[in-house]
């Protein structure tokens, strides 16, 4: 094909053996659209492709994902909106002839890919988000580097039982897997889940959990987050899987990166500022966080 389509919010350019979808940068664009940027999706990773009537004098084209071929998806878990669903294309209705041409070229494409569509794939064929990648959570800092992710409380967020725990170090072979609650619902949060784990705690009182809420681990941050965790887990294999009950390994204490010592600050300022910290507390946290330095 290699011909492109460009809809509301993207572009879908076809090409002989993938899609590669470009998301707009606009301010109506959804943020999750802006923080993907771009993706290739290869024709064995899709399952079928619909053509459907939108909303207000609309039609949209939908590419549906196999089971377990992109971590994104996987990690979302059918919780993304139909506005948040990076696999439709909505388009203009004048464009529905279009459209339905390359709802058919592509579907013809599908039938000579391969292996039954029902069926997971053995490895992701959607690249996932690149690392490193990092978020503000309601309690905590998470940060990936590719090969470990990072917790670090905040001291006005995190529950006792956190900071009794300490701030926390995960490395991608401890993991057998990842949770992700959108952030749209009530009790949204992230969990890392570990070889090993029995019946996991409340995400509050869980070291190996952030939770959202106000505003704290947005989708656009926390899903590419959890996709990018989920991808590493699985590319480890069980050749770099550790004995099971193995535990989280604590933060060396030691001297912080003054980056996050800043940071610490600024997020206790913020909250001083908004009268939810004394001016007591205040000073005295922010001579505590000086003195890690």
């Amino acid at each position: 094909m290699g011909d492109v389509l460009a809809g509301i919010h993207a572009t879908w350019e076809f090409e002989s053996d993938s899609v590669l979808i470009r998301f707009e940068r606009g301010i109506r664009t959804p943020k999750l659209f802006q923080a993907l940027r771009e993706r290739r999706v290869p024709h064995e990773a899709l399952a079928s492709v619909t053509l459907s009537p939108g909303k207000r004098g609309t039609v949209v084209l939908h590419a549906v994902p196999r089971p377990g071929a992109d971590p994104l998806m996987e990690a979302a878990a059918g919780q993304l909106k139909d506005s948040g669903d990076p696999y439709r294309l909505v388009l203009p209705a004048e464009r529905e002839t279009l459209a339905e041409y390359y709802a058919d070229e592509l579907s013809a494409a599908l039938t000579t890919t391969g292996p039954p569509v029902d069926e997971p794939p053995d490895r992701y064929l959607v690249a996932p988000p690149p690392a490193p990648l990092n978020f503000k959570a309601y309690d905590g800092k998470a940060s990936f580097d590719g090969a470990k992710v990072s917790f670090r409380w905040f001291w006005t967020g995190a529950s006792s039982a956190k900071w009794k725990a300490g701030d926390q170090r995960f490395t991608v072979s401890e993991l057998s897997g990842v949770e992700w609650r959108s952030p749209e619902v009530f009790d949204g949060y992230l969990r890392l889940l570990r070889h090993g784990d029995q019946q996991p705690a409340r995400a509050d009182h869980d070291p190996a959990a952030v939770v959202f809420g106000l505003g704290y681990g947005p989708v656009h941050e926390s899903l590419p987050f959890a996709a990018a965790v989920l991808a590493a887990v699985r590319t480890s294999g069980p050749g770099a899987a550790v004995h099971p009950g193995s535990v989280p390994v604590p933060v060396a204490a030691g001297r912080r990166d003054p980056a996050d010592i800043a940071e610490r600050i600024r997020h206790l300022g913020e909250l001083h500022e908004a009268g939810l910290v004394t001016d007591e507390e205040f000073s005295a946290k922010k001579a505590e966080l000086l003195a890690e330095l």
